[in-house]
């Protein structure tokens, strides 16, 4: 049986506006990416292993349903054969791989969704006469630690110290070996900490809001926020500004093979988000830190980013 096309769905079909491919569309920031690039002009395909759930959040949260005019194609990314992927993307100006594997997860799943699948994207580009921009997005927990008080440039040594970092890695690093081979036009954003509307549960601070969210709602004194130490300085980016920057990525010249950093560029005190948070919900909830550090992304306490590339590249 022929697959459904997955375009039939209200409005023209993308002849006369740029044509842009999500992959990962219903993560954290691949819902917001519809957003932007359809203010863009845009017409996107949101491609996912799962379609959203029909209660789930749209990018601004709670109350937000999310874009109606969609086009939106469940498919396996990975157990795609290469041929299909390669028909999917035939036609875009841009595909965004915001596919990835961070929290509550196994090391050899991190591996394939953060490492293999770019390699199995990047195939499927190849046989393309005219190739569409590949937007990756990396993560600053690809460099290594740093001492206190520096930048982290995108010269910083990629010295990973967690496996989410070490298998981002390897997937950057097989987009930039396709992009200098001219393989693919391809560019690659390590993105800093992300926060914003729709921030998961399993994150810091998304786990602080949906825990003031719930002690919001529950009768009597406020359950106590239990966390790890919090001693780290990081840097933290909003969604949006992450989704803007893929945006300019996605048609930016002379960015082909290139690393660029989006972030804030300060290193905030992880414990004075939280404080924060807490003062913003109006609750007497008080925020305990106990046990070890632990977390996906390793033990890092201070992070960056030198956001100035950014800046020159994409404005």
């Amino acid at each position: 049986m022929a697959q459904k096309d997955p375009w039939d769905g209200p409005g023209p079909r993308p002849s006369d506006r740029p044509v842009v491919v999500v992959l990962g569309a219903t993560g954290f920031v691949g819902r917001h990416l519809h957003a932007a690039f359809s203010a863009a002009g845009a017409r996107v395909l949101q491609v996912s292993r799962r379609a959203p759930a029909p209660s789930a959040p749209g990018p601004g949260g709670p109350g937000d349903p999310g874009p109606t005019d969609a086009a939106f194609l469940a498919l396996d990314l990975l157990a795609a054969p290469q041929a299909e992927l390669t028909r999917l993307f035939a036609g875009a100006d841009a595909v965004v791989n915001a596919v990835g594997a961070v929290w509550g997860v196994t090391e050899a799943r991190m591996g394939e969704l953060n490492a293999e699948l770019p390699r199995h994207i990047l195939r499927a580009l190849r046989p393309l006469a005219r190739r569409p921009r590949l937007v990756h997005l990396g993560s600053v927990h690809e460099y290594g630690p740093v001492p206190p008080g520096e930048w982290i440039t995108e010269d910083v040594p990629t010295e990973p110290v967690s496996p989410y970092g070490r298998t981002k890695l390897l997937g950057t690093q097989a987009v930039l070996e396709a992009a200098r081979a001219d393989e693919a036009d391809a560019v690659v954003l390590r993105v800093a900490n992300v926060s914003g509307p729709g921030a998961p549960p399993e994150s810091l601070l998304g786990g602080v809001a949906h825990h003031l969210a719930r002690a919001a709602r529950t009768a009597g004194a406020p359950p106590a926020l239990r966390l790890a130490p919090l001693r780290a300085r990081r840097d933290f980016v909003d969604v949006r500004d992450v989704a803007d920057a893929v945006v300019a990525a996605a048609g930016a010249p002379g960015v082909c093979g290139q690393v660029i950093n989006i972030g804030s560029g300060q290193a905030v005190g992880v414990r004075e988000l939280v404080d924060r948070l807490v003062e913003l919900s109006g609750l007497a909830v008080a925020v305990a830190e106990e046990g070890p550090r632990t977390g996906g992304r390793g033990d890092l306490t201070w992070q960056r980013a030198d956001v100035t590339r950014a800046r020159e590249l994409l404005g």
